[in-house]
């Protein structure tokens, strides 16, 4: 007579106490793009946001760069989060990203020094947006390399598309051009406040209204569906 074993499951190689459950790279990325996009959703990095959002040049370069910050720091952090002492974790994340700020404000000032001079500290200070040390302790020291560049490049895309969209908004009215090229013609009387500090609290309050907007009419959808 044998005696029945009830059968073991071992973990997943990369799955740890406290991580984020399994999801599809898509998945992974999608999240950063829409459902927890980092301004219009989670309302993170909003002095990045409002500084340099005055043209789409600034904003998109903004974006750029963070996006690489995201995603080489979070490939780092996750290759070697079984190595770092639990003790030390907070201050090894913040140099990694500070390591990955400092090559992003070096190959900036290389590539496009104007852009680079606009910015002016704001890429530095990329190393203090909770962004970067958020998504570093709350998803890539808990999930594998692939899934937590997915996740950076996600979350990435989605603050480079947000100041993206305001940036388009404040230069095309506030000076009546995109990226240097006139759109609007002479007869435009720019919205000089636009390109001020109050018309990046304008835009910001459009865009999330039109965030909520669409999210109450999928709710409504939903509701009517299930009816």
């Amino acid at each position: 007579m044998t005696t029945a074993v009830a059968p073991t499951f071992a973990p997943a190689p990369d799955f740890v106490p406290g991580s984020p459950p399994p999801a599809t790279l898509w998945a992974d990325t999608w999240r950063g793009i829409a459902a927890e996009n980092p301004v219009l959703v989670q309302m993170l990095g909003m002095c990045p946001t409002m500084a340099v959002t005055n043209s789409l040049a600034n904003g998109i370069a903004m974006g750029v760069a963070t996006t690489f910050v995201l995603v080489g720091s979070g490939l780092f952090v996750s290759l070697f989060r079984k190595y770092i002492a639990h003790e030390v974790r907070i201050t090894s994340y913040i140099l990694i990203i500070a390591t990955f700020v400092t090559l992003a404000d070096l190959l900036l000032a290389a590539s496009f020094p104007e852009i680079s001079k606009a910015l002016g500290p704001f890429i530095p200070l990329i190393v203090a947006n909770c962004l970067l040390l958020g998504r570093a302790e709350a998803f890539a020291a808990k999930v594998g390399p692939v899934r937590a560049v997915a996740d950076g490049m996600g979350m990435g895309i989605g603050f480079t598309l947000a100041l993206s969209a305001m940036s388009t908004i404040r230069e095309l009215l506030g000076r009546g051009s995109l990226l240097g090229f006139d759109v609007l013609g002479p007869r435009w009387e720019p919205w000089v406040f636009m390109v001020l500090p109050p018309g990046g609290f304008f835009t910001l309050g459009l865009l999330l209204m039109t965030v909520a907007w669409i999210a109450e009419r999928r709710r409504q959808q939903r509701v009517a569906e299930a009816k």
